[in-house]
């Protein structure tokens, strides 16, 4: 995963592209809801004013947003806890528009003054017995905070321990008056009945959004949580036995990069022609030039979005 001071210098620009507010809602919505059932929890989700909204701004700042407070209030929950979201709109002029993101569990809950002192600083744990044994926030709060100021928003954070938190978050976004005409192409099939899949990647949130992406189309997807045991799995399996190979790039043990070399070396007869397709936060243009040079076939930006993920595997498989 990128870390802390990798994060800060890596997304130091806020684009400004435009980009469908219902779209990021609806993608968010679906994989919040796969992870919260998958962890017994209900989802109660109100957004009934978010209809056809073009907005400028960075649609990959807002769903990082968006997930990692998801991912914080699944993480902290109960076992038969929910998540309630809404989203509505604050102040409208002819050009802009704010809204506000609110985002509450019914979880462990934290004291006011971890909130105050550590909820925000990367990979912290706190004297809030309850948050030590999970094991802290880690990265996914202090990243919210830089890309909620990056984005000229606000953050609040109410919370009872024992209880559970709630998270407001207001931005402000420019009003697309001129939104780009949607593109005419054929959706992906969204089915890989029949094709397996080596699935590296060492976040267990990720992989599992991976997996549940995957697996809805049928791919049989095999698991591995570093760049060691995928070389190895690719190594011990028939040549042919995988028809793609999901890499993510910074991981433990041995990284993507290097995990992709060992591929391309090792001399089996489908080293040269396997898929090998990158998953990383780090999109800009020198890190997908660095993975194709690499010798991986193509890059996939994370949080993994359904219809590109399934377009850039169908391309090769």
């Amino acid at each position: 995963m990128m870390s802390y001071e990798e994060f800060t210098q890596k997304e130091a620009a806020l684009e400004s592209k435009p980009f469908n507010l219902d779209r990021v809602c609806t993608e968010a919505a679906e994989i919040v809801r796969f992870q919260a059932e998958s962890a017994g929890l209900h989802v109660e989700e109100e957004h009934p004013d978010v209809r056809n909204v073009n907005l400028l701004g960075s649609e990959l700042y807002l769903k990082k947003i968006l997930l990692n407070l998801f991912s914080n209030c699944i993480k902290y929950n109960k076992p038969g806890g929910a998540i309630y979201t809404r989203m509505r709109e604050l102040e409208h002029t002819d050009d802009t528009v704010t809204y506000e993101f609110f985002i509450r569990d019914t979880g462990i809950g934290m004291t006011q003054d971890f909130i105050d002192n550590h909820l925000f600083e990367a990979f912290t744990q706190g004297d809030n017995a309850a948050r030590s044994q999970y094991g802290g926030t880690g990265l996914g709060m202090s990243i919210v905070a830089q890309l909620v100021k990056k984005m000229n928003g606000t953050i609040q954070v109410e919370s009872t321990v024992g209880e559970g938190s709630s998270f407001t978050v207001v931005l402000p976004f420019a009003i697309d008056h001129d939104p780009p005409a949607a593109a005419e192409k054929t959706p992906p099939a969204g089915d890989l009945r029949g094709k397996r899949l080596l699935v590296v990647e060492d976040n267990e949130l990720n992989m599992e959004i991976a997996e549940f992406i995957l697996k809805s189309t049928g791919a049989e997807v095999v698991p591995v949580f570093d760049g060691e045991s995928a070389v190895n799995a690719y190594a011990q399996a028939a040549p042919g036995t995988y028809q793609a190979i999901l890499m993510d790039l910074m991981m433990p043990v041995m990284d993507g990069y290097a995990a992709t070399r060992a591929i391309r070396s090792s001399g089996r007869p489908d080293a040269g022609t396997i898929p090998i397709i990158a998953m990383s936060a780090n999109a800009y243009a020198e890190d997908v030039q660095k993975c194709l040079d690499t010798g991986m076939n193509a890059h996939i930006s994370k949080p993994l979005y359904k219809d590109v993920m399934l377009e850039t595997i169908e391309r090769f498989v």
